[in-house]
């Protein structure tokens, strides 16, 4: 119930603007987001890319107006450029909703296409790799055909799968031979598509993974469960495959499983839109609910 309580928050206006108006909320957003300038990300990155690997979210999703998606489009253009010998360590995410998919009309897709296609075509140029993230289910098919588009230039363009949902298993058979990233799903999706309780979404991440382990892609294990993480490890034995993790979350284990000879990828958003996602990581875990609360106490 709280779950469902947190990511409808997520999709209130009011609550986003008294949010982006609280100065006390500031010193608990940047845990989990690196300030809102490419200059800010990019010195996180050079940081963190000393023992572990880097995607990075430029922040901005459900994007109804052209000129938005545009320049969310050039934002990851200008990030891209500014890598600087960066690129094999440091990869970006992309929303499409952030491109224009979600565009009134039949022109979104297009318009999300063609803005993916141009933030491929700079990915290329510096030698790093885009991965299309995934949003609720009903963009789910829209999603993952924008991506097949993609990959007819960019094979490499990675995909997301959300375990959460009940279609996924299918899809992992699809895509076995890409990369992917598996997570567990930050969306509040109906009984009829997606897992409800923990334990089933657990049980489906495991059976994904099976899956995108005995395929010949690159399996992204996105997820801080100690134990599925262990379960990624027994599976990916002499095969590559990365441990994916968020910013802010358990950087301490990061670095340990780094340290382990583990590929370790660091997911590292930025920019001026954080609410959605800055809600959504409070909901998906009671011990980020407990840090928020503590630090505004302290701070109060």
């Amino acid at each position: 119930m709280l779950r469902s309580l947190m990511l409808a928050a997520s999709r209130s206006g009011r609550l986003r603007t008294f949010a982006e108006n609280t100065p006390l909320l500031r010193p608990v957003v940047d845990r989990f987001v690196v300030g809102t300038t490419t200059d800010q990300v990019l010195a996180v990155a050079r940081e963190i890319t000393t023992d572990r690997l880097v995607t990075i979210d430029h922040l901005g999703e459900d994007v109804t107006d052209r000129s938005r998606a545009e320049a969310n489009a050039d934002a990851y253009r200008a990030l891209l450029r500014g890598l600087d010998g960066l690129g094999p360590r440091v990869e970006v995410s992309v929303k499409l909703s952030a491109l224009g998919q979600a565009l009134a009309g039949t022109d979104g897709e297009k318009v999300a296409l063609d803005h993916a296609r141009r933030i491929c075509e700079a990915a290329h140029a510096v030698g790093t790799t885009v991965t299309v993230d995934m949003e609720d289910h009903t963009t789910t098919d829209s999603t993952l055909g924008i991506v097949r588009d993609l990959r007819v230039d960019h094979p490499w363009v990675g995909a997301v799968l959300q375990a959460g949902l009940r279609r996924t298993e299918a899809d992992c058979r699809d895509l076995a031979g890409s990369r992917v990233r598996l997570c567990k799903g930050a969306y509040d999706e109906p009984a009829s598509v997606a897992f409800r309780e923990r334990h089933d979404v657990d049980l489906s991440y495991v059976r994904c993974l099976k899956i995108l382990m005995a395929g010949d892609g690159l399996p992204m294990v996105a997820t801080h469960d100690p134990v599925l993480i262990d379960i990624a490890r027994h599976l990916g034995r002499g095969r590559p495959y990365e441990i994916q993790m968020l910013h802010g979350v358990r950087p301490h284990e990061q670095r340990d499983l780094a340290a382990a000879g583990e590929s370790v990828r660091v997911y590292l958003p930025y920019g001026t839109e954080w609410y959605g996602y800055f809600v959504r990581r409070l909901a998906e875990r009671p011990a980020n609910l407990a840090f928020f609360a503590r630090s505004l106490l302290t701070r109060s």
